[in-house]
């Protein structure tokens, strides 16, 4: 049995391009539990608010129920229900898993893999990660299914091999379209002639098959490439704060702050808040803006909720020096 590919090839709900990373995010968790107790079953009512956290926090905008995953995972021989009544899930219903203490764990062979294997826990959570997430994700999400990101070795090289490679240009062509600036902010700095801090920010995840092409691609400081990554900030169109950021074809982009991000500490303001409807900065001219159709993914599938109304008085445009 090849559990790593079997950890890759979930089945999941799919309409275009959407995301549904409520298995991946379910699978994660369980495997995180295990790596703390590997008998430990999972009861659906003592992690039901774990699991709607995760999905809040790194699932689509739209809500599902933690109960999705929770059941329909079986399908997919990594995981197992049981009820009061005995093995198999009641169904998707709320509270059935609660009224017949359903509890879910992984499958006795894979538990038994990942004991004889150790190193299987980490591969099987990096496949995970990378078929469903954005690296500026990985970190924060292991913590926050409690797993060790060190727990094993990179997958393996013949299920690798089979994979999308990434194309190591991306940085460097991305960067110097936009002029080793950050596109929202302005960021340039650099450690002599090193620029640090200064990303390549995917559009539209490379997960969720977007090409590494400059018009798939911003330049983004750390902390703006993370918030772009979270959906508090996104890039719209229309009518903007001065000329700056007009991509070729079709007027400005400008920056959208998510209305469910809150800061009230000066740095959060200057740093998000006042962010809100600037124009980008860049790519430099002849250089390929974000193409409708990414910016259109990001949109739908991870910035948080529709941008604040933007004020009608007219804002001089941010200073690039």
């Amino acid at each position: 049995m090849n559990w790593v590919e079997r950890a890759a090839e979930l089945r999941q709900w799919s309409k275009g391009a959407a995301r549904a990373p409520h298995k991946p995010l379910l699978l994660l968790y369980a495997l995180g539990r295990f790596q703390q107790d590997g008998d430990g079953e999972l009861r659906y009512s003592a992690v039901e608010e774990d699991l709607k956290g995760l999905l809040a926090e790194y699932g689509p905008r739209n809500r599902t129920s933690a109960a999705y995953p929770f059941h329909h995972l079986v399908s997919d021989g990594v995981w197992e229900v049981r009820t009061d009544r005995g093995a198999g899930s009641p169904g998707t219903g709320v509270r059935e898993l609660r009224a017949s203490n359903a509890a879910g764990r992984l499958v006795p062979e894979l538990r038994v893999a990942l004991r004889r294997e150790p190193s299987l826990l980490g591969r099987m959570a990096r496949v995970l990660l990378d078929a469903n997430f954005p690296p500026s994700l990985h970190g924060e999400l292991c913590e926050a299914v409690g797993l060790d990101p060190e727990a094993g070795p990179a997958v393996s090289e013949r299920f690798s091999a089979a994979r999308r490679q990434r194309d190591r240009r991306m940085r460097e062509l991305v960067l110097t379209a936009y002029e080793y600036r950050c596109a929202f902010c302005g960021y340039d700095g650099r450690l002599g002639p090193v620029p640090v801090g200064l990303e390549a920010a995917h559009v539209r995840w490379w997960a969720f098959d977007g090409p590494d092409d400059v018009d798939n691609g911003l330049c983004l400081c750390s902390l703006h490439h993370k918030l772009f990554d979270k959906g508090v900030l996104g890039v719209g169109r229309g009518p903007a704060r001065g000329g700056e950021g007009s991509g070729a074809g079709g007027g400005p982009h400008r920056i959208l702050v998510s209305e469910r991000f809150t800061g009230h500490s000066p740095a959060a303001r200057a740093a998000v808040t006042e962010l809100s409807g600037r124009p980008l900065i860049g790519p430099r001219p002849g250089a390929a803006p974000i193409a409708a159709a990414h910016r259109a993914w990001h949109m739908e599938q991870v910035f948080r909720g529709d941008p604040p109304a933007a004020p009608q008085a007219a804002h001089a445009a941010p200073s690039s020096a």
